[in-house]
């Protein structure tokens, strides 16, 4: 079996188990109250998770610079470009001279 089929097959029968148990816990309590504090962990796990996750997408917001406006990518492509060309049609008449110089 390739290592990743084993590792999926592992994770497949922990999840089933733990369903089962959790269930079992649930439906029939062995202590009397572990069914409500088992309830309480669950919602306590499962708030925190999404505020947690809320908030870490909150602080990369807030903390990210925003991007700069079209208007100025586009501006500083021109510039690149005029510059480009510029070097274009310089390097022109120095390979003019050359080839007229083997002559």
């Amino acid at each position: 079996m390739n290592r990743d089929q084993i590792i999926g097959g592992g994770l497949l029968a922990a999840s089933a188990a733990v369903i089962i148990i959790y269930v079992w816990l649930l439906i029939i309590p062995p202590i009397p109250g572990l069914d409500i504090l088992l309830l309480k962990i669950t919602g306590l796990v499962a708030v925190v998770a999404v505020f947690g996750i809320l908030a870490w997408i909150g602080y990369t917001l807030a903390t990210t610079p925003p991007p700069k406006p079209i208007e100025e990518i586009e501006k500083e492509l021109e510039e690149e470009l005029k510059k480009l060309e510029q070097e274009m049609k310089e390097e022109k008449p120095k390979e003019e001279t050359k080839e007229e110089s083997k002559q």
